[in-house]
């Protein structure tokens, strides 16, 4: 039997890209709205006085005081192993491989370790009102078996993949060509498709694979219709260097990935700060996306994304948090970071593209924009409902405000996990705060 559900709230969602039709046009805020469920589809969206005249077998409705209903949230870079390893202290990104990162994804042998963590992991991005995130596992293959069938269980979309690492690290996180091939065709036939779920080709990055390497993983994006592909690109200095010094061969960072064929409309590369016009240019005319992670630029003195010269040249941009690195899971407070980061260019971020960036524009970039992302009729019913009370400064703050452009820019800037009221996943409330 069908389920219908139905919220009466302040309603906002993104409906087109603000640098493209302009800040007035690129958003859709009704202050008494009404939002009517189908299963896990959204069927109605609009004002509560239209909404209200022809609800299904007078349905009750859930009142949402003092608060604000948005899209489910979209962390389009994240690596669920690091959980535990947040807030690592002292080193930039290199060293944080080596002395942290490496270490702590050893013990993800362990399937009952790996299933703990996912299961952490997943319980706090829907306490932070993220509903989607393209996520990295670790070599092992059961890292991602464990982390597909947590998220299963919650009706999570989730994209996900094995990393693919064959030098320069531990010989406890090696895996070869042929293991990579073997296992990740594995996962992908298992996992890849089944309900919400998705499967992401993930070389690390590309001093930790050979060209062998790298070639099976453009091998395995030619043999399955609609994989992924996630790795890091561009994010450090010494990085960069070291990757020109290793693939001499190459034109820069983003051609390694090129001759190898892993360039395409589900390509997702985090970070991407240090590229040229020309990069950017082929990332835009591939359809490849970059996922912005400013927390994580910002904690290991990576650099500042130039978001206008990607945004300028076409490329597709989503927001990411980045955990470990990334010192938050909330995508709030990332907004918040984007925003600090653009300041410290000169640029001034208005908080509906922020907003954007978190919701349609990461579905967008992960090429999932008529399913999720907004709060369209017929768009999975992935959303979350925030607290205007959360904590005592957000209760003092919040009525000052004179526009729903100015609540947003406060929620993201003093906003966090305690904001979220309750996170709902394909029709179903999932997360209530004041239930836990």
């Amino acid at each position: 039997m069908t389920t219908y559900r139905a919220w009466r709230a302040p309603l906002l969602h993104c409906i087109a890209d603000p640098d493209h039709v302009g800040i007035e046009q690129s958003y859709q805020y009704i202050e008494d709205g009404l939002l009517i469920t189908c299963g896990d589809r959204i069927q109605f969206c609009g004002k509560a006085e239209d909404g209200l005249k022809n609800l299904p077998n007078n349905l009750s409705v859930t009142q949402v005081e003092n608060g604000l209903l948005i899209p489910g949230l979209i962390d389009t870079h994240v690596h669920y192993p690091q959980t535990d390893m947040i807030a690592s202290y002292g080193e930039q990104l290199l060293d944080w491989l080596e002395r942290y990162t490496f270490p702590e994804e050893t013990q993800f042998a362990d399937a009952n370790h790996a299933g703990d963590v996912a299961e952490r992991f997943l319980n706090e991005l829907l306490r932070n009102g993220t509903t989607t995130a393209l996520v990295f596992g670790t070599v092992h293959k059961t890292s991602v078996e464990v982390f597909f069938d947590a998220a299963a269980k919650r009706r999570l979309r989730m994209i996900c993949g094995k990393v693919l690492m064959d030098r320069n690290a531990p010989d406890t996180l090696l895996d070869t060509p042929e293991s990579a091939y073997s296992d990740s065709k594995a996962l992908i036939e298992r996992w890849h498709g089944q309900d919400r779920l998705h499967y992401a080709v993930t070389p690390r990055f590309a001093p930790t694979s050979t060209d062998e390497q790298l070639a099976v993983a453009g091998r395995l994006l030619a043999e399955y219709e609609g994989l992924y592909l996630h790795t890091h690109l561009a994010e450090n200095h010494k990085e960069c260097e070291w990757v020109q010094s290793l693939f001499p061969e190459s034109q820069d960072y983003l051609d390694v990935y090129d001759r190898h064929h892993l360039l395409s409309e589900r390509s997702v590369f985090a970070h991407g700060i240090h590229l040229s016009d020309d990069a950017h240019q082929r990332l835009h005319h591939s359809g490849s996306a970059i996922a912005f992670c400013p927390s994580s630029n910002l904690f290991l003195g990576s650099g500042l994304f130039p978001l206008s010269s990607a945004c300028q040249h076409g490329v597709n941009v989503g927001l990411g948090t980045d955990v470990g690195a990334g010192t938050s899971f909330s995508l709030l407070s990332t907004m918040g970071d984007a925003y600090k980061t653009q300041q410290l260019q000169g640029q001034s971020l208005h908080p509906m593209k922020a907003f954007y960036l978190a919701t349609l524009g990461g579905a967008k970039a992960l090429r999932l924009e008529d399913k999720i992302g907004n709060l369209a009729i017929g768009s999975e019913a992935d959303f979350v409902i925030l607290d205007y009370q959360a904590t005592p400064l957000l209760k003092q703050r919040l009525p000052r405000c004179q526009s729903i452009e100015e609540i947003l820019f406060t929620l993201m800037i003093l906003g966090d996990d305690r904001v979220i009221k309750a996170t709902i996943v394909a029709g179903e409330p999932i997360y209530q705060r004041d239930k836990i």
